[in-house]
């Protein structure tokens, strides 16, 4: 993932994560993301549809954008509850939003970014934008 889709996707206003299961399709708004060796990581607070979606279903798909710009990242999701990558996740919430309780954390391993601004020209336009 090259570097600027990174820093887009990590400071977007809004980020929608869509999953499909036996129950169909599910779209719910993501907040705590950040990039980690080129995965994707999400933190889960309170899934239900989108949880039993993932484990029945890897396939996901995360849509990050502000105003007219913005991608869509196509990948497979790995859920963990233990382990050293779990632990590091709390451990950065904990930081950011003590009061929060950290149930799970899903890590999208990217197979497909596209360009959804309909000029297809985001990282020119954010490359653009006073830091």
């Amino acid at each position: 993932m090259e570097i600027h889709v990174e820093q887009f996707i990590t400071s977007a206003d809004s980020k929608a994560l869509a999953t499909s299961g036996a129950s169909g399709l599910n779209v719910v708004p993501v907040s705590s993301l950040k990039v980690v060796e080129g995965k994707i990581w999400l933190i889960n607070y309170f899934m239900d549809k989108t949880l039993q979606n993932i484990l029945e279903n890897k396939n996901v798909s995360l849509v990050c954008w502000t105003k007219m710009m913005g991608y869509q990242i196509k990948g497979a999701v790995e859920y963990k509850t233990t382990g050293a990558e779990f632990d590091q996740a709390v451990t950065w919430i904990r930081e950011m939003l003590p009061d929060r309780i950290v149930k799970g954390l899903l890590i999208i391993s990217p197979t497909d970014i596209y360009d959804i601004a309909p000029t297809k020209n985001t990282k020119e336009k954010f490359e653009a934008l006073p830091v």
